[in-house]
């Protein structure tokens, strides 16, 4: 097997973990083959207003 790994960032403006299934939802929908993902960081913006943020590594399968 060959994976390839990319990075998305969620947002949400209710908190990290939602920030995290918005990434989660967003790999599932447009990737196929999705192995793992792993959370790399998290920040909080706050220059317009309160948007959390996670950055996420997702590895999928390669065909």
């Amino acid at each position: 097997m060959v994976f390839k790994k990319i990075t998305l960032i969620g947002t949400s403006e209710e908190s990290f973990e939602a920030a995290v299934e918005d990434a989660v939802e967003r790999a599932e929908e447009t990737l196929e083959n999705v192995y793992w993902i792993e959370v790399e960081q998290m920040g909080l913006e706050l220059a317009t207003g309160r948007e959390y943020q996670a950055e996420v590594e997702v590895a999928f399968e390669i065909q």
